[in-house]
């Protein structure tokens, strides 16, 4: 897999049948690591040991529902009273972000309100804040930690 702009996880991969699968703590089982999985597992990683993430409050492809369609968000990060407060989009590292990204989290957006979007192919790394009132967009200059989100 491709060195990411992330601080290096030994991740649990084995090869089953041939194919390469990770275990992801979240989930509490082994899925096909595919270039963007890779992206999300190192993530998930990032989030918990460097921001401070609590495990028990990140769900992993959570489900919802956009305009009739089911989708799913990479990854969501709930507050104490389990409202959705961060989502994340994960690209594969070739993936270039582009307004489209931005786009396509945007819509989960409007299910979830939560107050920071994060973007990210594992090489760059967007966050913003979204401004309700002013239906605008902040762009902050990193990811903040948890106990920043919360207070």
């Amino acid at each position: 897999m491709q060195q990411l702009n992330l601080p290096e996880v030994n991740l649990k991969v084995m090869n089953e049948n041939n194919k390469l699968k990770v275990f992801d703590i979240i989930r509490k089982k082994y899925v096909a690591l595919t270039p963007e999985e890779h992206v999300r597992q190192q993530f998930i990683h990032y989030l918990i040991n460097e921001k401070h993430f609590p495990k028990s409050l990140l769900s992993v492809e959570k489900q919802l529902k956009v305009y009739d369609t089911e989708k799913r968000a990479d990854i969501v990060l709930y507050n104490t009273n389990l409202n959705p407060i961060v989502i994340v989009e994960c690209k594969a590292p070739e993936v270039t972000v582009t307004q489209k990204t931005f786009d396509q989290i945007a819509r989960y957006n409007m299910t979830f309100k939560a107050e920071y979007l994060i973007v990210t192919n594992g090489l760059k790394h967007y966050c913003c804040k979204p401004d309700y009132k002013n239906n605008t967009y902040e762009f902050l200059k990193g990811i903040p930690d948890y106990d920043k989100i919360v207070n």
